[in-house]
């Protein structure tokens, strides 16, 4: 019962002993640090940090005074991803009861030290989902008016040319409304494009790895062995539901956007990691979820520009002179309508965009 209580709590508890090895780590400590109760139990705990500032000589503290502490707004940097954290912590001394110790002894031994650990940017991050999930929804009722407002000029533009066509007489006057019609469909295409899939989402029972290994199977037959695929795959995901030609769509588009971005790395050092795994009591907009599955794509390229990194997700976005900005806006529409959402942490040499599907949709 104590375990079922403790793997609840939206909080991060780890217990260790007199030499910081790590003892228990309940589940919100396993995804808040990205690591397997299983594969880190018995490992000094500063082996999970990158970075962790001097918070072991203070832990140490602990055992010799018997007394806690709490610390705010710290950032640490994860050794399993490089991933920096902001947390608030308090570590406090697990004391036996009185009645196993000796009433007349004066210092008490700490054998173990609980470390509770909260996660300051989750909480803005769930903010900053809810602020995403909202701008979709506003983006693409925008979009479906304006997309009205243009088509509609657009086929009358290019009915007019279509006419004027018939009327000429020369094949050189001809070519000015071929122009015409041209241009028209061009940007009723966009348009379309803008608007995204309207058709409804056709949903069945799936495995998130068949998704990933048609993209694989596409993507190495377009580069040609340029760029080296890495699988790193949780095998006992269990199987969603989604429409699986989308989702397909979706982290196509998006392993296409992180090849154009290794351009830049020499030839030999191009990599692209799949990376699926279950994630625990995770909010997703205003709804949290018992279960989710993440799926990150991450590349070594030159990252994304800072400027435009807070709006990628917007229609008409792009870091390239040749892009639309229309691909990671369709690609977000279609997630959210899984009730899910993309998320992007970049930075030169590691981006990451990151695909979070519940389990209990």
């Amino acid at each position: 019962m104590n375990k079922l209580i403790l793997d609840n709590l939206s909080t991060g508890v780890v217990v260790v002993d007199s030499q910081l090895c790590l003892q228990y780590i309940n589940t919100a400590g396993e995804n808040l640090l990205e690591v397997s109760f299983q594969q880190a139990r018995g490992q000094n705990i500063n082996s999970l940090f990158a970075t962790s500032g001097n918070w072991s000589e203070e832990i140490h503290r602990v055992f010799k005074t018997t007394s806690g502490f709490t610390r705010r707004q710290i950032n640490m940097q994860l050794a399993s991803s490089f991933r920096h954290i902001t947390v608030d912590y308090t570590v406090s001394p697990i004391l036996e009861p009185s009645e196993f110790r000796n009433e007349k002894q004066k210092d008490t031994k700490v054998n173990y030290v609980l470390i509770e650990i909260q996660a300051m940017d989750r909480l803005l991050r769930i903010s900053r989902e809810e602020a995403l999930v909202s701008s979709e929804q506003t983006s693409r009722t925008l979009i479906r008016g304006l997309a009205h407002e243009i088509k509609n000029p657009l086929g009358g533009i290019r009915g007019a040319a279509q006419l004027l066509s018939r009327e000429l007489k020369e094949p050189s006057q001809k070519d000015y409304t071929t122009v015409i019609i041209e241009e028209a469909d061009r940007l009723r295409n966009l348009v379309d494009r803008m608007l995204g899939i309207n058709k409804p989402l056709q949903l069945e029972r799936l495995n998130v790895h068949e998704v990933l290994e048609r993209v694989s199977a596409l993507t190495e037959v377009e580069e040609a062995n340029g760029i080296t695929l890495v699988r790193d795959y949780d095998p006992s995901i269990p199987e969603i539901r989604g429409d699986k030609e989308q989702l397909i769509q979706v982290v196509l588009n998006i392993v296409r956007n992180a090849v154009q971005a290794l351009g830049g790395v020499e030839r030999s050092k191009r990599k692209i990691i799949l990376k699926t795994r279950t994630q625990h009591h995770f909010t997703i907009g205003q709804k949290q979820h018992r279960l989710v599955c993440r799926i990150d794509i991450i590349d070594n390229g030159a990252g994304i520009p800072p400027e435009i990194a807070q709006n990628i997700f917007y229609p008409l976005i792009s870091g390239r002179p040749e892009g639309t900005g229309l691909g990671l806006a369709i690609a977000q529409s279609i997630i959210i309508q899984h009730h899910g959402l993309i998320e992007c942490e970049s930075k030169p040499g590691s981006t990451i965009f990151s695909i979070y599907l519940p389990f209990d949709k």
